[in-house]
Formats: C-alpha cells, structure tokens, sequence
C-alpha cells in the first residue's frame, strides 16, 4: 500500500470511528489496509478503553423527553462532565437514543440492541463514543408513557434545545382534556417541588420509618421526655407527609391552596385524577 493510498485510508477510518491517526495507522496496518477488519479492531480496543473509564462517576449528562401521538418516552444519558454533555456529537448521540427509546417504548434492552442511523448498534456506538470523547458515557434509565387510560404532559426546565434539559417532569392525568393548561403546569410543580408518590398512602413505608427515627431522635436529644417527643413526632411525620406526597403539597402558584384543590377546581365533567408521574433530574440519586 501506498504512502497515498495508506493517509487516505486513515482520513477514512477516522471519519468512521472519531479516532486518533496513531491508532488508526495501527489498526491499518495489524488488519493490513482492510478498513472493515481496522473498525473491528479499533472497537475492540475502544472496549478496553472504556473498561477502564467505567469505575468513574458519570453524574452529568442530559434528559430528553419525545412526545408524539399523545405518548412520551424520557431518557437519561449521563457523562463525567458537564463539557461532554455540551459536546456536538454527545448532543446528537443523545437525540437519535430518544427516538430511538420512543419506538422501544423505554425498554433499555431493546434499545441497546438496536442499530442507530450508521447501522451499529446503540451500544456498540456507545462504546465508540467513549474512546473517541474519552469519558464514561452511560445510558441511566428511560421511562415510557401510553395513552391509554389517560392524557400526558411535560415539562423541561432551562431546556438547552428543544425538549432536552437538565430536569423533565412527565404526568399522566386522567379526566382532562388534552389542552388544559394545568396538565402542564403540574408537570412544572412536580419538576419544583420534587414530590416522592401521589398521595401519603403511596410512600414508601421504609422512608417513613427513616423519617420517624430522625424526627424521634432530634426531639429526644434536645432533652424532651419521651412522651413528649412520640406526641410532637406525630405532628413532624404528618408534616413530612403532606409536604412529599403530591396532592397534598402547596401548588406552587398559589401556595395557599394545594394540588388536590386545584384538581377539583379544573375538573368539569369528570375529576381529574393523578395516574402517574415521574422526574428525571440529571445525576440525581449517582
């Protein structure tokens, strides 16, 4: 192979893998100039690379929500900084994962298998991506919304393009019109106040617990007899309660009423009901 015929075919690798020309002449020249055989083997190594980078902590990154015909998907890709997730080809990569979600319905598996628009797969990509950005790059969780039994809205804050941002809140009301403006501002209140279930009863049972012996502890420490602190306890739980669930918490808008007023004063024929919801806040929880 020529000097000519060897550069070019190294351009052409680059342009296929996003990899360094010491790499690829390396891989060119173990596969002797085959370009299908150097892609395998720069893969192969781009795996090595990123085995490496997996015991770091990718806590960044960006949410993206898709909606069509009345149905959502959300999905979080996350990275080690914050200038990756403002990188052009993570940017990109991200947006084809949400169309691609969108038709596996959130289910990771499937989507991980699927071939993206240069026939490789999602995660044979993401493996290219990490050697070529340098970064651990991980697809987190994804969510799915039907419109079966009810009506979907969303909401990005600070949303850096359309639909992609650092928090997306999605709700699923029941009883409600699809242009009702307060599908979408109780997606905004969830994204804001950061509720755990819908109603007290839907809380998890161990975080109340958890609560309980923090409430008990700190009143007992402060010197108040025990039955003192199992009566005031009461009152903090109930208060943890109404505050975390999410038809009890004041409405943002207008804090003297709750959610579960504002529900009742927009339902017309039929009440409003909360079927679901669900916050993804970049890196929270990692």
């Amino acid at each position: 192979m020529s000097n000519n015929d060897l550069l070019e075919n190294i351009k052409k690798l680059r342009e296929m893998t996003g990899v360094g020309f010491k790499d690829c002449k390396a891989a060119l020249d173990e596969t002797k100039g085959d370009l299908g055989k150097s892609v395998e083997f720069l893969r192969k190594k781009g795996i090595a690379k990123a085995s490496k980078k997996m015991s770091r902590t990718a806590s960044e990154g960006l949410a993206l929500v898709k909606e069509q015909g009345g149905k959502i998907s959300l999905i979080e890709v996350n990275s080690e900084t914050d200038f990756v997730a403002k990188n052009r080809d993570f940017i990109n990569f991200c947006k084809e994962l949400s169309e691609i979600n969108f038709s596996a319905k959130g289910n990771l598996e499937k989507l991980n298998q699927t071939n993206m628009s240069n026939d490789i797969s999602v995660k044979d990509n993401l493996v290219n991506l990490i050697a070529k950005i340098g970064e651990k790059i991980t697809i987190r969780r994804a969510t799915f919304f039907d419109n079966d039994d009810g009506a979907n809205f969303f909401y990005v804050h600070s949303a850096i393009e359309k639909n992609i941002g650092k928090i997306i809140s999605v709700v699923k009301l029941d009883g409600i019109d699809k242009d009702n403006g307060v599908g979408q501002k109780l997606a905004m209140h969830i994204t804001a106040s950061n509720p755990l279930a819908i109603d007290k009863e839907s809380i998890n049972k161990s975080i109340i617990d958890k609560e309980l012996e923090i409430i008990k502890a700190e009143i007992t420490n402060s010197g108040k007899p025990i039955e003192i602190a199992e009566k005031i306890s009461k009152g903090k739980i109930q208060k943890f309660l109404n505050e975390n669930s999410l038809l009890n918490q004041l409405w943002i808008m207008d804090p003297k009423k709750t959610v579960s007023d504002i529900l009742k004063e927009n339902s017309q024929n039929k009440e409003i009901k909360i079927i679901n919801f669900v916050k993804y806040k970049v890196g929270e929880g990692i």
